[in-house]
């Protein structure tokens, strides 16, 4: 099975330091959409794995989230794609859980979920969290510009070396030409 795992906001969509907090504010990066219709036509399951401490800092609520991802996943399956599972975590930092990125939880559930393991599957992120939970479970890391991925680049350990791509359309025209 072909698996990609992907980091939602900043990868698929524009990132926001005051987070993502209605379904009108979620706003796809442009070519997005598309990329994740090409990874579903090339036979990739597509799973997102999201922190949204948003909840717990009670900015939005799961409805509110529910309708974030519903609209998500309406508007990548009008460009043709699938988001197989989303996972997300609803805690803030404080709250020391096991699922918040850079923690391992959520990629952990993906593989008890999908039974396989996780070892040089690709993840793409805009932030050093999401690389590091990428590593920490032997995954392939890759980042992208978009999002919080300019930042990232400026305090990203030099021991961590992944590689990096403009956008999610990029690094998907990078895995399907292999």
């Amino acid at each position: 099975m072909k698996l990609i795992i992907l980091d939602r906001d900043g990868v698929i969509n524009q990132d926001s330091d005051d987070f993502i907090k209605s379904p009108d504010e979620w706003l796809p990066i442009e070519g997005s959409l598309e990329a994740i219709a090409k990874l579903t036509q090339a036979d990739y399951k597509v799973v997102v794995v999201t922190n949204q401490s948003g909840i717990a800092r009670g900015f939005f609520d799961m409805d509110v989230l529910n309708n974030i991802h519903s609209k998500m996943i309406r508007l990548v399956a009008d460009a043709g794609g699938v988001i197989d599972v989303v996972f997300f975590c609803p805690h803030s930092d404080a709250q020391n859980c096991t699922c918040r990125k850079p923690k391992a939880g959520m990629f952990e559930q993906i593989s008890e979920r999908f039974h396989v393991d996780l070892v040089g599957v690709p993840a793409v992120g805009d932030s050093l969290r999401d690389l590091q939970a990428a590593a920490s479970v032997r995954a392939r890391p890759l980042l992208v510009r978009t999002g919080k991925g300019l930042r990232t680049l400026e305090v990203m350990p030099d021991v961590m070396q992944v590689p990096v791509y403009d956008d999610l359309a990029a690094v998907v025209a990078d895995l399907l030409s292999v």
